[in-house]
């Protein structure tokens, strides 16, 4: 699967433009979004090839965002891979649910951006 549209649903400016700026360096179309409310629609207005998630927005939370998408009777998002970027310490029972509806799970402290875009492309290799 070939990469080329990716969502960023992340709060934090300095993050999110970090990944806007390196990602639309490597090639990719990028669409960022700030808050929980604004992400979900759009990732259900859009088809876009990988969603980086945050978990902790304003508005709603990442966790309701990717149960919202791929939690129910039917995956809204099936040709999308979902990567959950994280610096919020989740008990292991949460964590292991949310593992399951996304593609790849990191801790944003531990990713830089050279990390992250190869990460896409092993997600999109797949």
């Amino acid at each position: 699967m070939a990469i080329h549209t990716i969502l960023i649903i992340e709060d934090d400016r300095f993050i999110g433009e970090m990944y806007v700026r390196s990602l639309r360096r490597a090639g990719y179309e990028v669409d960022w979004m700030v808050d929980g409310n604004d992400g979900l629609a759009a990732a259900r207005g859009k088809h876009y090839d990988v969603i980086l998630l945050d978990i902790m927005l304003p508005e709603r939370r990442g966790s309701e965002i990717l149960q919202n998408l791929r939690g129910g009777a039917e995956d809204l998002i099936p040709n999308t891979k979902v990567i959950i970027l994280t610096n919020f310490d989740q008990d292991e029972q949460s964590r292991v649910a949310m593992e399951h509806n996304a593609d790849a799970y990191l801790i944003k402290a531990e990713i830089t951006p050279k990390k992250l875009l190869a990460i896409i492309e092993k997600i999109g290799s797949r």
